[in-house]
This record gives structure tokens, C-alpha cells and sequence, in this order.
């Protein structure tokens, strides 16, 4: 286990970009960072907070989860907003997104926000399709606290952690991206599943906040078949990257640690290869 960087407060939205390196965010205290695979980190968004998750798009430039699904170039012009926050329906912003193989977006939404205090009592949120047109629909709904989403290799397949509920559930896919049934595909016995990711055989590696201190493995059937720890209790979400995608990195935040700023970025090595997440290619505004 190697530690490429730290100084964060919360870190999220894991992303490799063949090229660039791992792009990840700080939730708490703003931006969106890349660091290489030497470990030099440069800044590619200033600012904004919130952000729980990214997407490359095939433009050229980011989509990115907060109060409003945004896409932000790389040029570095204006942000252009994807799918607004509706607060009068309940949905006060956006957490973890992936994309599926045609490039379309799912977005979990937030009924309240989980790290910064807006008075309101806890409230479940939904799941929604950004198609290619750019239209949106729901296509699940009553997840307590949305995070990690990915798809098996298969794409027949999402998978979805609900935090508030300590559960990872998971739902067979339609061809027009129609979700089917949620259920539960496994129950964490130690911490809260937030981010994760797939890899070739089928496995989905999760991120164990809430005192987890690092990633369980489960098998396709829902069998825990390993767990790697890292040194810190809030282990915050996971994502392959590499040349041969068999980096896998571990992203971390600062609860329970010696320091407000104590988020770092881990790198180990692991014997299978992780799925290239596909790039979004909705229709922008």
C-alpha cells in the first residue's frame, strides 16, 4: 500500500483518465485535483465543493455531481448545467454518477445532504437516467443515502450502494437503461458501502466509510472474499486506473483522524484488472 498524496478533508469521485492520471475532488474544501502515477498532483477545477462524483466526457472536459449535474471543460470555459437540483421535489443535489457503454448517465440524487447541515431531517433520495438526448428520467427511487455505482462487465448489471441503509443493492438493466427491481446484493457487517467499482471477473470492490477503514471484496454471487485496509477509518470510495487498469486506488477523508486535512490518496497493486468506466456522451445544453 503506497500513499501518492494527502492534505484533504473528504476525498471523492475517483476517476482514471488514460493520460491525465487519477482526477479525484474534495468535497468540504473544494476542487478537483489529478495526481500521476509519480504522484505529482496538479490542480484541474478551483473551488467548488460538493462534488461526489465525475465523469470523463467525450467533449472534453468533466461531468460533475454537487448541487447541480455540471459539465466543466478542460479549456477551462463556462460550466454548463446537465440536470438541475429541485429542492420543492425533494432533491437538494447530486452524489456518486456513472455512465453506462452507450454514455448515458446515472445520478443518484440527495433528499438531504449528508455534509453539510441544512436542517433538514434525513431524506431518501432517487436514481436518475440522463439519456443521450439529454432527457431525464427516474428509474429508482427510496435510497436513504445514494453512493458508489457501477456496472458488471456484462453492463446487465448496476450495482448501488445505499449508505443509509448499509447495504450495496442491485438491479437487472434493460436495453433503454430501464432499471428493474432493486434488491439487496449484500449487507455490510463493519462500516457504511460508499464508492465502488467492478473488475473484469465480476467482483465489486466497496469502500467501507463509518469507521470500515478500507475495501471489501465480494464475489458476483454477494460472498465477502477479501477486504485490503488502509490506515485510516473513513475510507471514502475506489477505482481502478493504470496502464493495465491493475492499480487499484483508495481514496480516504479526515473523520476520526489527528487532522481536519488528513484525506489522502492510496495506490496498491491487485491481480485482476478493473473496467474502464465508459466516457458520457449526453447531448450538452
Amino acid at each position: 500500500m503506497e500513499k501518492l498524496c494527502e492534505g484533504y478533508s473528504l476525498v471523492e469521485g475517483p476517476l482514471w483518465i488514460p493520460d491525465r492520471g487519477l482526477m479525484f475532488s474534495d468535497v468540504l474544501l473544494g476542487g478537483v485535483f489529478c495526481v500521476d502515477q509519480n504522484g505529482s498532483v496538479s490542480v484541474v477545477f478551483e473551488h467548488r465543493r460538493g462534488i461526489g462524483g465525475m465523469s470523463l466526457h467525450q467533449a472534453g472536459g468533466l461531468i460533475v455531481s454537487g448541487g447541480k449535474i455540471s459539465f466543466k471543460p478542460f479549456s477551462g470555459g463556462s460550466s454548463q448545467v446537465v440536470l438541475d437540483k429541485d429542492e420543492a421535489n425533494g432533491i437538494v443535489g447530486f452524489n456518486d454518477i456513472t455512465t453506462d457503454s452507450a454514455g448515458r448517465i446515472y445520478a443518484g440524487s440527495l433528499g438531504s445532504s449528508p455534509v453539510f447541515d441544512d436542517g433538514r431531517d434525513p431524506q431518501a433520495g432517487e436514481l436518475f437516467l440522463i439519456e443521450l438526448d439529454g432527457s431525464v428520467r427516474k428509474v429508482a427511487d427510496d435510497i436513504l443515502l445514494t453512493n458508489g455505482l457501477g456496472f458488471s462487465p456484462d453492463n446487465k448489471t448496476l450495482y448501488h450502494s445505499d449508505s443509509g441503509r448499509r447495504v450495496v443493492n442491485c438491479y437487472r438493466v434493460e436495453a433503454d437503461g430501464t432499471l428493474g427491481r432493486k434488491e439487496v446484493f449484500a449487507k455490510m457487517d463493519k462500516g457504511v458501502p460508499d464508492g465502488l467499482a467492478l473488475s473484469e471477473d465480476g467482483r465489486i470492490w466497496v469502500a467501507l466509510a463509518g469507521g470500515g477503514q478500507g475495501v471489501a471484496v465480494f464475489s458476483p454471487e454477494g460472498d465477502l472474499l477479501n477486504f485490503i485496509e488502509i490506515p485510516q477509518s473513513l475510507c471514502s470510495s475506489v477505482c481502478f486506473g493504470g496502464d493495465d487498469m491493475r492499480d487499484l486506488y483508495i481514496v480516504s477523508g479526515s473523520a476520526d483522524a489527528d487532522s481536519e486535512t488528513a484525506g489522502a490518496v492510496y495506490r496498491t497493486r491487485v491481480d485482476v484488472a478493473g473496467l474502464i468506466v465508459p466516457p458520457a456522451k449526453v447531448s450538452l445544453p
